[in-house]
């Protein structure tokens, strides 16, 4: 006994040593490492002990921060063997890794293994705000035996930037959770739980020896394009440079960058006043964007929307030509800084620069942000300033404020204004839970050069209480339930009443791992101010939706959601209702392989469209309808099909035309708009192969059309016109490899 004891004693004091990434937890190579065996469940939230034993080890080494997690899982419990892509959201066995490197609750990494060795890693902001568009080169591997499965874990120390360390010790803050896929359950280290307010803040601090890693990168790529329609090639080339000298500086340059359509977006008719919100998964723009997160309770509100970058061009004509961009991180200090600058070619092109400084201070952090965009061809330039402060006096408070200007100058004429927000939440006992969120937009505010904001002219406040029900009978078919009422006021910066809105919703998590969640609002008379686009504020009856979302992980060969909406609305209110249902389920033809064929319907009796360049409205009896179809194979470890194929069929049928009146008033208005129609395809077949870590082959083929006419016709009809769409098809083929030097 001694002797044993003699040479674990020997292990723990001998400096780290390599860990083989296999998936085996071998005790030799995790000696001396921390030990976890206290996971605890969040979802329910009971903070019981897991219903399977989980352990985990972490440990520093020269290479990374290298991670071990044994589940226990014996054939009572069943296994998902199900094959997924990166960035996966299905419901299977998984294990997760999220670790804040400065420990500040600032910014988090989020690193996900599936039992059959997928992987997922996101960027967490704002204490609970996830974000998956950016990948990250860290190492993995699954082990499998009867008693449960294992994975091994190597997050390299150049995979973000971090503050100087404070002599040879570094402290993190880290959480590790395990979820069974059969039921939804979710164990976690410490119990925390991303679904309260306070998330990244209750991690728990981990001191480790501090080791420093520097690394260069280049990724050089080349891609042809060949358009089948125009009969036309294109070739092109350009690379990627990443340089991190050490943990207070990094460094990311893209030159002649190709943001060539190896991803597809969600096809989107949008007849409404306010802008579509995208997401960017551009390498260069995700790469550790996440210091430059300045949001707003709004939706997708942000300072810097990178999409805006090579985005429509100020001409008008296509999309604007990225020549360079330029992307710096680090830490002064408790100061972390970031410098983003971005810049297009020719005379319509847009030069892009943002500034973000961070500074923490225990309970709270500060930070800044400054953005400008230089627009020659419309002579304008934008500035916005931004101030941001986040502060968690205690475990039961959250407070986050945000306030910031903009001033832009064009063709001589100066504009400025200000917004500000203010959202806080109250953890009570329980499983209670009150929220206060108050913004105001001013009328004049615009930071959508740089940033997104889907309204100005905004006074908005709302008060929430919620109420956790995570101990739920042993026969009841729900494992938790969480039920919330909402009380909100908006009014534009005129004074004009948008609603009052009230709001009750339920969450509930099932036993066999499903998912629903329900909500009914009613909304009180009041104006919209945006559909007639600055011709003048329309009155509008009281009105409702009623909402629920249904999901079903995979049970044998079948996957399923469904979600289904009733609402009223437009210049009838209440005397006419409308309804959309959508379904999608999936078939399994294997773990590797699955198809998916979804249908979405709605009808909307009462569509108030605006009619251009003047103050008449259409009231539009509308039908649409969508199919959503495609499959994915996931052909080995490194290679993966996916075929996407999106159709959508409008038809909107004229029931009356009306004029807006100085009161806000629709008269009917003898004036006539035509009926419209709307048909639009997208199809893309991608295949991938990984040549090394963030290394690709791509050859995509991708063809769709849109088109608009003023007549009314059958939305079965037009959703098979629209499979003869060939507006676009094109073949591209792009390689990109990334060289270590």
């Amino acid at each position: 006994m001694r002797k044993l004891l003699g040479v674990w004693l020997l292990a723990c004091a001998m400096p780290a040593m390599a860990v083989e990434i296999d998936g085996k937890i071998d005790p030799q190579e995790w000696a001396g490492a921390q030990h976890v065996d206290d996971f605890r469940m969040t979802q329910p939230l009971t903070r019981m002990p897991g219903s399977q034993p989980t352990e985990a080890w972490i440990l520093a080494t020269p290479e990374g921060l290298a991670i071990g997690f044994r589940n226990t899982q014996p054939a009572g419990v069943p296994r998902t063997r199900q094959r997924v892509q990166r960035d996966f959201d299905e419901q299977v066995d998984r294990v997760n890794l999220m670790v804040d490197f400065d420990g500040d609750g600032r910014t988090g990494y989020n690193f996900t293994v599936s039992s059959t060795d997928g992987i997922a890693d996101a960027v967490i902001s704002n204490e609970n705000n996830f974000n998956d568009d950016w990948d990250g080169n860290w190492r993995h591997a699954v082990g499998e035996d009867a008693d449960g499965w294992s994975v091994e874990m190597l997050i390299p120390w150049y995979i973000a930037p971090m503050r100087k360390a404070s002599g040879d010790k570094r402290t993190l803050k880290i959480y590790l959770d395990r979820v069974i896929g059969s039921t939804g359950e979710r164990s976690a280290w410490p119990a925390a739980s991303f679904e309260r307010p306070r998330f990244m803040s209750d991690f728990t601090a981990v001191e480790m020896t501090h080791y420093n890693q520097s690394l260069l990168t280049v990724t050089p790529y080349v891609s042809g394009l060949y358009d089948n329609v125009r009969g036309d090639s294109d070739f092109d080339g350009g690379a990627d440079i990443f340089w991190k000298p050490n943990g207070q500086f990094q460094m990311t340059a893209t030159i002649n960058p190709d943001f060539g359509q190896v991803e597809s977006d969600d096809l989107v008719v949008n007849f409404g006043a306010t802008e579509t919100f995208i997401s960017d998964k551009r390498p260069f723009f995700t790469e550790n964007q996440g210091l430059f997160e300045y949001t707003t309770p709004s939706d997708f509100s942000q300072l810097l929307y990178t999409r805006r970058v090579g985005g429509p061009a100020d001409d008008g004509k296509g999309s604007g030509d990225i020549t360079a961009a330029v992307k710096v991180n680090g830490s002064l200090g408790a100061t972390k800084y970031g410098v983003f600058v971005a810049d297009e070619a020719e005379e319509v092109g847009r030069s892009f620069g943002a500034l973000r400084l961070v500074r923490d201070f225990g309970s709270q952090n500060l930070g800044m942000m400054l953005t400008q965009v230089d627009r020659p061809y419309l002579d304008r330039e934008a500035t916005v300033l931004g101030v941001d402060h986040n502060w968690r006096p205690n475990q039961r408070w959250n407070v986050q404020t945000r306030v910031f200007g903009s001033q832009i100058e064009q063709s001589g004429e100066t504009t400025r204004d200000l917004g500000a927000t203010l959202w806080a939440d109250y953890e009570m006992d329980r499983g209670w839970r009150q929220q206060w969120i108050a913004m105001h937009f001013g009328n004049d505010l615009q930071i959508n050069d740089a940033g997104y904001l889907s309204r100005n002219s905004t006074n908005y406040l709302h008060w929430e209480v919620r109420k956790r029900f995570a101990d739920q009978p042993e026969q009841s078919r729900y494992s938790s339930k969480e039920w919330r009422w909402r009380a909100s006021s908006s009014h534009n910066d005129h004074g004009e009443k948008l609603n009052n809105q009230f709001r009750v919703s339920r969450e509930g998590r099932l036993r066999d791992g499903s998912y629903e969640y329900a909500q009914i609002n009613v909304n009180s008379a009041g104006v919209d101010d945006l559909v007639t686009r600055g011709h003048g504020s329309v009155k509008r009856p009281s009105n409702f939706n009623a909402y629920f979302e249904y999901e079903r992980p995979r049970k044998g060969r079948w996957g399923h959601q469904l979600e289904t909406e009733l609402y009223s609305g437009g210049l009838a209110g209440n005397s006419k209702i409308g309804y959309s249902i959508q379904y999608e389920p999936t078939y399994f033809v294997s773990d590797a392989f699955s198809l998916t064929a979804g249908v979405y319907a709605d009808h909307t009796p009462d569509w108030l469209v605006w009619n251009r360049d003047s103050n008449l409205l259409g009231s539009y009896d509308g039908r649409e309808v969508h199919l959503n179809a495609g499959l994915d194979w996931t052909i080995g470890s490194k290679q993966e099909l996916r075929v996407k194929l999106q159709a959508i069929a409008l038809d909107a049928k004229m029931r009356q035309t009306y004029a807006v009146d100085g009161g806000g008033n629709a008269v009917v208005s003898p004036d006539k708009v035509d009926d419209f129609s709307v048909k639009n395809l997208g199809f893309q077949i991608r295949y991938r192969y990984e040549l090394a870590p963030l290394s690709y082959l791509y050859v995509v083929y991708g063809r769709g059309g849109y088109r608009q006419e003023a007549n009314s016709e059958d939305t079965g009809q037009l959703l098979s016109d629209s499979f003869d769409l060939r507006d676009d098809e094109q073949l591209l083929v792009k390689l990109s490899y990334r060289f270590e030097l």
